[in-house]
């Protein structure tokens, strides 16, 4: 299965409903993250595999109050192409490097290893 990206509007008025909303969100099976969307921040979107929409909607109108679906697709594919770039100017400043081990052990670029070597 692909992941999906479900998108729901919740009536959230105070922060104690928006906390319910999430936890009821973040129960389901197959849920893998789940953000606050929005201008106003009343929308949760919803990431995962394997999530019955109806279901999550049903819920959250149960646990919190009025609920809309506002929609369901799949999950955008931008974020591999950006860890890809990332890796790629981490490999980039890797080669700069030309002596790598007498310097001290350092961890940057994006949590890869490094020796020391400043650009």
């Amino acid at each position: 299965m692909a992941k999906q990206k479900i998108v729901v509007k919740v009536a959230m008025h105070t922060e104690k409903k928006a906390r319910k909303a999430l936890q009821t969100v973040v129960s389901f099976c197959g849920v893998e993250s789940a953000a606050f969307e929005g201008a106003d921040k009343d929308q949760i979107a919803v990431i995962g595999e394997g999530i019955d929409s109806v279901k999550l909607t049903a819920k959250l109108r149960k646990c919190v109050g009025h609920t809309d679906l506002v929609s369901v697709g799949a999950e955008e594919e931008k974020k591999k192409e950006e860890e890809k770039k990332k890796k790629d100017e981490c490999e980039a400043f890797m080669e700069y490097c030309p002596y790598p081990y007498p310097y001290p052990y350092y961890y940057g670029c994006y949590g890869a290893p490094y020796y020391g070597c400043r650009m």
